[in-house]
């Protein structure tokens, strides 16, 4: 009887053990390229057969062809461009046909590409046309123009070794190695649950209908790569999927984590989905309500539709070789005690349902978590990581122009939350920060933004640990600011503070004399004078200076701090 196809060996790009030993040795020569946490994921999945049948990052007609038309220029379906962005510096040194060493982090080579192409994309026609919009709400935008390097270079990749995983080892696995214990097991259908939150009863509800209903087994496949900043980190959620695991039967149910970066890009991110789940061995795959959907964009309207991702799923579905089974979505029905879906509840039932933020609400505020929702084991490994906000470290990012007050009222605010105690309170003031942190750096762009994002690491390191971290730079561009909210919302919240005084009054002010120096030529790139400021958009707070104390500023964020439960009133 022949082999499923779904359970015969797919391709994979490393070489042998033998060769890799040799290889590593010639690779140690060549020029190098140290991999972002992204390329680091998307060049696992390329090694070990995640992403067959792309035998590396794609060249330019290729991520043309899949821009455009969603499929490789010979025609294949392929949705998403797999790049290897790099800075325009390191590109001028690359030659067509060079070999590049690819490291990790540590710089332990983990694959060679022979590059083919190089060329710099039209990012915002990539924006248009994979995520539906150029618009920096979206995660995956905001990365493409703000983090991602100028140039793509193209080619085939050979692999030397995986990359090093030293968390739930046990639970990962390879696209053959489940494909082998599907074999073994004698499991010829398959569902694949994709996830990257927590799951609840809703969710076991559904995953066991979805197995029914296909006769299948199940696969629960979390991404434990990189999802959408400010998401629960896999690291919880892997325990609260462990804590869940034993609900289920043994013999029909699996778990694997897959370290894949999710781009949140809706409809093509489902088939993209649908095709990494069949390389894994799976027939059929869950597509919720909404799937990948990043949320709101710039406008407050959600970037996809609620089906779009079916929708385009379907369409595909054939040409793919895995089947949808769509998302029910589940409610509970208080009067018969058990989930059933939202469209087979006659009218007149009482349906209870919690939502994602009411969920983070009651967890920032030690509210009671119904069991009806979700199981204790879960609740406690989230209240583990989510103690109630007033317990939770924070950071408060001041900004505005050089004199306008900032560093005066984080002193005063400082005080004040030293004089409450229970914190920790750290100040990373844009002088103190200058001296003893950044004292190599000048005041170009480039270094500016480096100075900050140095203030974002530091604080970001003290909220994870409890502390408050308050820091008081000028903070001029929105993007760098954007990037040390996402570093810092990780580990808790962030609150920004726009110190609004005009640029006249600062001027008039002038302390320091600087701003003379600047109407005067002698200092270059100064702030509101031959250098833009990013007035914030949405900051969580807005002080006024002129004619105000700076008591009463200080008290005015003290309120703020206490209405969002960072502070116990």
């Amino acid at each position: 009887m022949a082999m499923p196809l779904n359970l015969a060996p797919i391709p994979e790009l490393f070489v042998s053990y033998e060769s890799a030993q040799k290889l590593k040795i010639e690779a140690a020569d060549l020029t190098s390229w140290d991999l972002s946490p992204r390329q680091i994921c998307d060049l696992e999945l390329l090694m070990n057969g995640g992403f067959n049948p792309l035998k590396g990052f794609l060249g330019e007609d290729d991520y043309n062809s899949v821009v455009e038309k969603m499929r490789l220029a010979d025609g294949t379906l392929w949705p998403m461009p797999i790049t290897l962005d790099v800075d325009e510096e390191f590109s001028q040194n690359i030659e067509i046909g060079q070999d590049i060493a690819l490291r990790d982090r540590e710089g332990v080579i983990l694959a060679t590409m022979t590059v083919t192409d190089r060329w710099q994309p039209n990012k915002a026609n990539e924006a248009e046309k994979v995520f539906g919009a150029d618009d920096d709400a979206h995660p995956a935008v905001n990365y493409l123009h703000n983090q991602a390097g100028q140039i793509y270079l193209g080619g085939p990749i050979t692999g030397i070794q995986q990359p090093v995983h030293y968390d739930f080892r046990a639970r990962r696995d390879t696209p053959n190695e489940l494909r082998a214990y599907f074999r073994k097991l004698g499991w010829r259908r398959v569902v694949a649950f994709q996830t990257r939150n927590p799951l609840h009863r809703a969710h076991q509800e559904l995953t066991f209908r979805a197995a029914k209903e296909t006769q299948a087994n199940l696969l629960i496949h979390p991404v434990v790569g990189m999802t959408k900043p400010g998401d629960i980190d896999h690291f919880t959620r892997v325990r609260c999927y462990e804590a869940v695991l034993d609900q289920y039967p043994q013999a029909t149910t699996t778990m694997s984590l897959l370290n894949l970066a999710m781009r949140m890009a809706g409809p093509r991110e489902a088939v993209w989905h649908g095709l990494i789940r069949k390389n894994h061995g799976c027939t059929h795959m869950i597509v919720g309500r909404d799937h990948a959907g990043p949320g709101k964009n710039s406008s407050d309207d959600d970037f996809y539709g609620p089906y779009d991702a079916q929708e385009l799923f379907k369409v595909h579905q054939d040409e793919m070789g895995i089947e949808m089974v769509d998302f029910k979505h589940m409610v509970y029905v208080q009067n018969r005690a058990q989930y059933e879906p939202a469209d087979e509840v006659e009218e007149g039932a009482t349906v209870l349902n919690i939502s994602g933020t009411e969920l983070r609400r009651r967890l920032s505020e030690g509210l009671d978590i119904p069991e009806w929702f979700s199981f204790p084991a879960v609740v406690s490994e989230l209240r583990k990581t989510r103690p109630p906000r007033a317990q939770q470290g924070f950071t408060v990012f001041f900004t505005g122009f050089s004199g306008s007050g900032k560093s005066t009222i984080a002193n005063a605010l400082m005080v004040k939350l030293m004089e409450m105690g229970g914190r920790p309170v750290t100040l990373l003031d844009g002088d103190i920060v200058r001296k003893n942190l950044s004292s190599e750096l000048g005041f170009s762009k480039e270094h500016r933004d480096l100075n900050i994002r140095r203030i974002g690491y530091v604080a970001s390191e003290i909220t994870k640990n409890g502390g408050i971290a308050i820091c008081a730079p000028i903070a001029p561009y929105a993007t760098t600011r954007r990037a040390v909210r996402e570093d810092i919302e990780q580990f808790g919240a962030f609150v920004e503070v726009h110190v609004s005084t005009s640029i006249e009054e600062c001027e008039r002010r002038d302390r320091k004399g600087l701003y003379k120096l600047a109407r005067e030529g002698k200092i270059k790139e100064f702030t509101g004078i031959s250098d833009p400021y990013d007035v914030p958009n949405n900051p969580e707070l807005r002080v006024e200076t002129e004619n105000v104390d700076v008591d009463n500023c200080a008290h005015q964020i003290l309120l703020k701090l206490e209405s969002l439960g960072l502070i116990a009133a």
